[in-house]
């Protein structure tokens, strides 16, 4: 290659080198910058709301469950066999008063047999009178030697004999009387039927029942309680008893059963209902006794979350990350539950929405719940408006 074209070819070559610099340079320059466009920003996914601990007065009480019995049933049968039922005068659910009349048996019999029974008297008092006055008519022979003494005592003996006669006669018109009294069935107390066995025209024997009566109408719950919360417990204390169907009673504690049963370690407690057209012996009822009040640290029932019988909140933390925690839950108060442990006080959670929400989450802090009044669901975890990255 000649002189002056190998000249040419090298200032080619140079021209394009230096051009490839340059083009490289304002590149090197520019990549921070575009690698800081590229990196992704951290954009919070929820606007959230957040409370905090907060202490309220909180009610101590003692739950249970129970069955609500009769307070006493009483048995209503018969004392004579023998006799035909002739008229029932009561059905089940009827209200009694003592002394009603509800069967009456057939009496024939035991009317004749009354009737007999006084005319025996009649005839022991006749003879009794007999004996009597051959007795004194004896005594006074005896002052003037013309009877002699066993003859005297034969006649005080006929008299105190005829004596014993009529009041074994007297026995037996008291017995037929009471056998009377005893083909009416009359309720022994106030209250309302609640079952019949009594049929007309059956013939029954001594001894069975023939209704059953709750006595006065009371009913009573016998609640179960744990045997380690007995202690807790005093007679006149309230209860409150929910039934099914929404409806609640208050009731008052009476007693507590001296014995725990060993198969389930609880203990039975007897409270006395008031009257009620809802509440029925047999059924099955939940309640619980009211102790007092304590101060105690609660949350919004809407800050905790409830899974497989543990308790979660979520905390948000300074930076707006979330954090779930394991907290123990006491009691509940209207629209609060009772934070026992897990949860620092000043810590600030999810006041509504935490279903939402898992752990290292990003979230926006809108507000801070008011007390007693948390935000609805749909407020408190809407999903906040992001703006795009600004482009250079």
């Amino acid at each position: 290659m000649s002189s002056p074209r190998r000249r040419i070819y090298v200032c080619i070559v140079a021209v394009a080198v230096t051009a490839g610099a340059a083009a490289l340079f304002p590149m090197q320059t520019d990549s921070p910058r575009n690698d800081a466009l590229a990196a992704p920003s951290i954009q919070p996914s929820l606007s959230v709301t957040v409370t905090t601990l907060e202490p309220r007065a909180v009610q101590t009480t003692v739950a249970a469950n129970g069955d609500i019995s009769a307070w006493q049933e009483i048995s209503i049968g018969t004392q004579i066999s023998g006799l035909r039922l002739v008229d029932v005068n009561v059905d089940v659910g009827d209200e009694v008063k003592k002394g009603q009349v509800l069967a009456r048996y057939a009496s024939d019999t035991v009317q004749v047999e009354l009737d007999r029974s006084t005319a025996a008297v009649a005839e022991a008092e006749a003879t009794l009178a007999e004996a009597a006055a051959n007795a004194r008519r004896a005594r006074r022979l005896k002052e003037a030697g013309s009877l002699s003494e066993q003859q005297i005592q034969q006649y005080e003996t006929a008299e105190s004999t005829a004596r014993a006669r009529l009041r074994s006669a007297q026995a037996q018109v008291q017995a037929q009387r009471l056998r009377l009294d005893q083909t009416r069935i009359v309720a022994p107390d106030d209250g309302a039927i609640t079952s019949r066995t009594a049929t007309v025209g059956a013939v029954t024997g001594s001894g069975q029942e023939l209704f059953r009566l709750l006595r006065r109408g009371r009913l009573e719950w016998r609640a179960e309680v744990a045997a380690f919360e007995l202690e807790k417990l005093r007679a006149g204390q309230t209860a409150r008893v929910a039934l099914s169907g929404g409806h609640e009673l208050e009731g008052r504690l009476r007693t507590i059963a001296p014995l725990v049963d060993t198969a389930t370690r609880n203990g039975l407690v007897y409270v006395d209902l008031p009257a009620s057209e809802v509440a029925r012996a047999g059924m099955f009822a939940r309640g619980e006794f009211e102790l007092g009040t304590r101060q105690a640290l609660t949350l919004p029932r809407s800050a905790v979350q409830i899974r497989d019988g543990f308790g979660y909140v979520h905390r948000v933390g300074d930076d707006g990350r979330i954090t779930e925690l394991k907290v123990v839950l006491g009691q509940h108060a209207g629209d609060r539950i009772e934070i026992l442990s897990g949860l620092d006080p000043a810590a600030r959670v999810v006041a509504a929405g935490g279903a939402f929400l898992g752990n290292g989450d990003h979230v926006r802090v809108i507000e801070h719940a008011k007390s007693g009044n948390p935000p609805s669901q749909a407020s408190s975890a809407a999903p906040a408006t992001s703006t795009p990255a600004r482009q250079p």
